[in-house]
């Protein structure tokens, strides 16, 4: 009877076996998985899927996030790891990744040369605060939270935390987890390109090309094949370049020069506009006490108002603004310098609801003008920066002076909220010239580009119109030269989101849209609640410890009772 009973259950176990580990097996070829989360938090979108499945070359990822850090880093660590394992199961062999701290193990040259080399490629420092010891002693740490893409020969940096001004740090850490996917999505896909789109900066209306662009024309070149191009020489603008870029022009437009825009764009070519409608600068301001704004006359008015949107002479003022320094007063023989906010730097607000915009910090601008968008049916626009509800506008001419910021704002009079001051236009657009060619101008053209006038575009087009010429521009420091542009000179520890709205709207330009489709990713911050926490923390240490315990001990005592009763038969 008990040879009977041993041999059934060495079968049982021997069945077991063989069961697990045909299970096993088939979960090696065949496996699943299932994303329960409200906001399909670990689903990639079908454009990354594809991406990662046309990979014929391992991409090695070095994620410098390893270390010991605070929590918040932790979880952002931990996110990536999720997301590069979502990414190794489309992409399989071609998908290599490790964590590492960088710098360790290296000497102190060595070390430097090496975190000199992130930044070069982009991947930013970041200081923390760490406690040292057991006695609450702290230390500013520099840590790079970022990665590094190698493809083939190429290799490409990818900043993981995203700076969001005046945010939650929890909410900047959750708008940094959002945008994981688009990083490297974006970050692989530039890498596969075989060729790079062709971005022309547009020359011969006094056009920045100096200091005060390095950083925008560091970034074009890095990303993008970049080369110039004067309208005036030219005879047409070749539909070679993918992007047109023009940069604060300060000299008015002729109707050969509007002409030549006006063909490139209705024969698909996609134009990136930076209008500085007013005079108003900050070097003027800095020459003297006060200056007079007023319209430059660039003679644009009647071509973007055909493409459905015009900028108005005037100058947005913000409550939410930047601030710069001013002399106060005197203490002894020093002048007391203290920064005062300047409403007409205002930090405009992403709307939110466009890809290129999405999960993206506050920009920087400088003497901005209101947009107004004309009413057409075939434009489809997209507003992208507007102020913030606290806002006004300047009609020009006007006077502005140094002393205007010693006055403390009336904000009674910022009552108007969220003045546009980007747009994106999309649409199938029509002429300026339609119907009244003038042939002497469009002559030429045709004969050079071998291309008919054209009035209408055939297929949609795109343009993208920033009433801030200075917004792409850098600030330069006497100590360091150009800064990144989004950084104020006198408060260098914080970059507003220039550089990546620059580069975010090029993406979508140059027909990268299905890339920017992860950036609508959100991630809903489930945080809990603190009061409650405090309250009932004891009941819930005691049902975290009570219940496994005796979970275990009810199993033991059933398993024991059931087996005295079998035995006992």
């Amino acid at each position: 009877m008990a040879t009977t009973i041993r041999k059934k259950y060495f079968q049982r176990a021997i069945g077991v076996i063989l069961v697990l580990i045909g299970v096993n097996i088939v979960a090696a070829y065949i496996h699943g998985r299932w994303d329960l989360t409200a906001e399909k938090r670990y689903t990639l979108s079908s454009k990354t899927i594809k991406l990662l499945k046309k990979l014929d070359s391992p991409v090695e990822i070095e994620v410098y996030l390893k270390g010991d850090y605070p929590a918040s880093f932790k979880q952002l660590a931990q996110s990536t790891q999720e997301l590069l394992e979502e990414f190794r199961e489309y992409g399989k062999q071609n998908i290599r990744f490790t964590f590492v701290n960088p710098g360790e193990g290296l000497s102190d040259t060595a070390r430097m040369k090496f975190l000199g080399e992130l930044t070069a490629q982009g991947i930013m420092p970041f200081n923390i605060k760490v406690q040292e010891d057991a006695h609450d002693s702290y230390a500013q740490k520099l840590i790079f939270p970022g990665a590094m893409l190698h493809y083939k020969d190429k290799k490409t940096g990818v900043n993981l935390l995203k700076n969001q001004g005046g945010q939650d740090p929890m909410q900047t850490m959750n708008s940094s987890e959002s945008l994981l996917e688009y990083q490297f999505t974006s970050a692989i896909s530039k890498l596969m390109e075989s060729e790079k789109p062709l971005i022309g900066y547009m020359m011969g209306h006094g056009e920045s090309l100096g200091a005060e662009v390095y950083d925008a024309l560091t970034t074009l070149q890095s990303n993008y094949n970049l080369d110039t191009l004067t309208l005036q020489t030219t005879p047409y603008i070749p539909k070679d370049f993918d992007v047109i870029l023009f940069a604060k022009p300060s000299d008015a437009f002729s109707d050969a020069d509007k002409f030549k825009i006006d063909q490139y764009v209705m024969n698909g070519g996609k134009v990136m506009w930076f209008i500085d409608e007013t005079n108003a600068s900050l070097d003027s301001l800095q020459k003297k006490e006060s200056f007079l704004a007023f319209d430059k006359g660039l003679n644009l008015e009647d071509i973007l108002f055909r493409y459905g949107v015009r900028i108005n002479q005037d100058i947005i003022q913000d409550l939410q603004s930047d601030a710069v320094p001013l002399v106060v007063g005197n203490v002894g023989n020093r002048p007391q310098i203290q920064p005062l906010p300047f409403p007409m730097f205002p930090l405009l607000t992403p709307t939110g609801a466009h890809p290129i915009v999405r999960n993206m910090d506050l920009v920087l601008s400088h003497f901005a003008s209101s947009l107004d968008t004309i009413r057409n049916d075939d434009i489809k626009k997209t507003i992208l920066l507007t102020s913030s509800r606290t806002s006004k506008t300047m009609r020009v001419p006007a006077e502005i002076s140094w002393e205007s910021l010693k006055v403390q704002p009336n904000t009674r009079e910022y009552r108007k909220s969220f003045i546009p001051a980007a747009v994106l236009l999309e649409g199938k657009f029509t002429s300026l010239y339609h119907n009244h060619v003038d042939p002497a101008v469009a002559g030429p053209l045709e004969q050079a580009s071998r291309t008919p006038v054209k009035s209408v575009t055939d297929s949609a087009n795109a343009m993208i119109v920033v009433s801030d010429g200075d917004l792409i521009a850098n600030a330069v420091s006497r100590k360091e030269g150009p800064l990144q542009m989004g950084i104020n000179e006198y408060n260098p520890g914080y970059a507003f989101a220039n550089k990546e709205f620059m580069l975010n709207c090029l993406e979508y330009l140059t027909g990268r849209q299905d890339i920017m489709e992860s950036r609508n990713k959100e991630i809903t911050l489930r945080l809990l609640d603190a009061e409650k926490v405090k309250k009932e923390k004891t009941k819930w240490q005691i049902i975290c410890f009570a219940v496994p315990v005796g979970l275990i001990l009810l199993f033991a005592m059933v398993f024991l009772f059931i087996r005295q009763r079998r035995f006992a038969e």
